[in-house]
């Protein structure tokens, strides 16, 4: 099962969380103390390695509330799981009523055993008392008439027994209620017939036979259902909590080691992170001890240089900071673990013991997480890092999340203040966490909260764009470079004959993708500055556009769509900027720009699709090439400075002054309000 989303309840600093959806990698980002630990502690206590536990109200509970509102029923945590494949076809097999579900949701309370689960979706069982008295009122009168061909004496006992049955048919009450009522009274019935030699019809016979099935079908669901319900608790995945890095010692007695595995009670917390270690670096300590009896020093130094091989090569693909070199030691008893720089100007070898907090972190973190998650307890779990990277350098904490993606497959929810932790290419897994004196901690899925909240977004944005992000008092948001060359552009060009452009004291601001356009947004209406959006015409952006004005992040009139350029009988359902071009002079750049690539070879355009760049990126797919629209719009703003008459004629200008119009004109009214940007 994926967990699709979680909501925490009732637990320390949370009332209630709100929904908060879940990615294969989400980041919680909120200032401290906003209640971002509790919420996988919380989350934790959903299944723990070793099981769940009783929940103290006493420590558990949000202080400010009496002792007297919290139960053993007390909620505190609702998941939401989807169904693999698989699993949705056990579940069917299992639970046929289930069949066509795939989500399920399930919940813990304070007490640990008080599981809820409910399948969502699921069909109401297949029961009409109508129906079940049309079929009593078809059979009843055949029935009659065959007993009554019977002997007088022997007349009563099947006539009392379908007496039974009508009673039995039209008792009141729920399908479960019907059907343990309906169950015997159908079996008595047909035993009497039995006993009586009476047949009935084949019409009501079937009739009979189908009201059976009914029963059946419902004194059968219960059980199923109930089986299905544990069943599903069983495929819940372990919950790992981790907020302090893996306690791992540089020097290791091993014949102390082995004396304390042969009663595992004495094993301590580096004990157990030893033995990952020698996991992940392929060693037997085991077999280290027996040839340091024998003498085998050159067996057991070849041994562990592979291993230094293998997880020097290892760290090195992780820690992007120095290529460092790692050396297991062998030495009588014990196995040290060292570290070199060999680039460094001194080749010096420190044990880690005494290596930088950071380092100690990354590597404990990778022993422990690279032994649990490959065959180890935490192979299928859900990781829940409070805190990662902490003691990490900005750039190694961004090889942390690069760590994070490639070479884990485990959903992993983290918490973060730290910009560069924050998963700017992977911003639909980026979760704010503010608190409230009176609401507690609670969650936003999208990019919303104080200034302290945002902080970490911002900053790790502005980074991220700092190459090409331009920030000015009044901004035109816009999705890329290549919408920045063709705006200013073809505004100069305007201005230059006197006509309307873009107004002077505009910025002209690239988000860097139509995804970041709302992070942007938001981090540009927090410092109060005056925004305006230019979105392409397209489903998506007006999905958005939506999204932007419900989250009061911007006001609607402050958005514009490419399609508004064009005129208002003749608006495209689709467009982007480079469709306010007449279509042969964007076909000409592009046979310009490519006419290496596209030598000997022939382009073959649907039309039917209505974006001409979108219209090319198929065509260059079909002939297995890629299609990269910075390519002709670079070429367009060299053509502007020597040919623009050639670029934009008549019906392009209209265009391009219709847009600049519709903006002039909106920011004009944006200036004057000089207010918040949703007020």
């Amino acid at each position: 099962m994926k967990l699709v989303s979680f909501r925490v309840q009732n637990f320390r600093s949370v009332t209630d969380s709100g929904n908060i959806t879940v990615a294969k990698l989400t980041s919680l980002v909120g200032r401290n103390e906003a209640g971002k630990s509790n919420l996988l502690l919380a989350l934790h206590s959903m299944n723990p390695h070793g099981g769940p536990t009783d929940l103290s109200p006493i420590k558990n509970f949000p202080r400010q509330r009496r002792l007297s509102e919290c139960n053993d029923d007390t909620p505190v945590v609702s998941t939401v799981w989807e169904f693999t494949a698989q699993e949705q076809a056990a579940l069917a097999a299992m639970f046929p009523r289930a069949a066509g579900v795939t989500h399920v949701d399930i919940g813990r309370r304070y007490k640990a055993a008080t599981k809820t689960v409910g399948f969502q979706g699921l069909k109401p069982v297949a029961f009409s008392a109508s129906e079940v008295a049309t079929r009593l009122r078809k059979i009843t009168p055949v029935a009659e008439v065959e007993i009554e061909k019977l002997d007088p004496a022997a007349q009563a006992a099947p006539k009392e027994s379908l007496k039974t049955l009508a009673l039995a048919l039209s008792t009141a009450g729920g399908a479960t209620a019907w059907a343990a009522v309906a169950g015997p009274a159908l079996a008595v019935f047909r035993k009497a017939m039995a006993v009586f030699a009476i047949a009935l019809p084949d019409r009501e016979d079937g009739l009979l036979a189908e009201l059976e099935e009914i029963a059946d079908q419902i004194n059968k669901d219960d059980p199923a259902y109930v089986a299905a319900r544990k069943w599903v608790v069983t495929l819940l995945p372990t919950f790992v909590y981790v907020d302090e890095y893996p306690e791992l010692t540089g020097h290791q007695n091993i014949a102390e080691y082995l004396t304390r595995k042969a009663n595992p009670s004495q094993l301590t917390e580096a004990d157990l992170n030893f033995e990952k270690m020698c996991k992940v670096a392929d060693l037997d300590p085991t077999l280290l001890n027996q040839l340091h009896g024998t003498n085998g020093h050159e067996t057991r130094n070849q041994l562990a240089n592979r291993s230094s091989a293998i997880v020097t090569g290892e760290l090195r693909r992780l820690w992007k900071d120095r290529q460092l070199k790692v050396r297991f030691s062998p030495d009588a008893n014990h196995l040290d673990t060292f570290i070199s720089d060999p680039n460094s100007v001194y080749d010096v070898e420190v044990n880690l013991n005494e290596r930088s907090r950071g380092l100690k972190w990354f590597f404990s973190f990778y022993i422990s997480f690279s032994a649990d998650t490959k065959g180890g307890i935490s192979e299928n779990a859900i990781l829940l890092l409070d805190e990662p990277g902490l003691y990490l350098h900005a750039l190694s904490q961004a090889d942390l999340l690069r760590h994070f993606t490639v070479d884990f497959k485990n959903q992993i929810v983290y918490t973060t203040h730290s910009p560069f932790m924050v998963p700017t290419d992977n911003l639909d897994g980026i979760r704010t966490v503010s608190i409230e004196q009176d609401s507690g901690t609670t969650v936003s899925n999208d990019p919303t909260g104080d200034s302290r909240t945002l902080f970490p977004i911002q900053a790790a944005l502005g980074y991220s764009m700092s190459q090409s992000l331009f920030l000015g008092a009044n901004n035109l948001i816009i999705e890329g470079v290549t919408d920045f060359w063709i705006l200013s552009s073809a505004s100069s060009y305007l201005e230059s004959f006197g006509k309307g452009g873009l107004p002077k004291e505009m910025t002209l601001t690239p988000a860097g993708g139509a995804q970041k356009i709302p992070y942007m947004v938001s981090l540009l209406t927090s410092e109060r500055l005056q925004v305006l959006v230019l979105f392409d015409e397209e489903k998506q952006s007006r999905v958005t556009r939506d999204e932007l004005v419900k989250a009061k992040l911007i006001r609607d009139d402050n958005i514009v769509f490419v399609s508004d350029g064009f005129d208002p009988g003749a608006k495209p359902v689709e467009a982007d900027l480079e469709d306010i071009f007449e279509p042969a002079v964007y076909d000409a750049l592009v046979a310009e720009s490519y006419k290496r690539e596209l030598k000997g070879k022939k382009l073959e355009l649907n039309v039917q699709i209505p974006r001409i760049v979108k219209r090319y990126e198929k065509a260059f797919q079909d002939l297995g090439m890629e299609f990269h629209k910075t390519r002709p719009a670079r070429l367009l703003l060299n053509k502007m400075a020597t040919d623009a008459d050639s670029m934009i004629p008549a019906s392009t200008t209209e265009r391009f002054e219709r847009l600049f119009e519709k903006i002039t004109k909106l920011h004009a009214a944006n200036v004057k309000r000089n207010a918040a940007p949703f007020s």
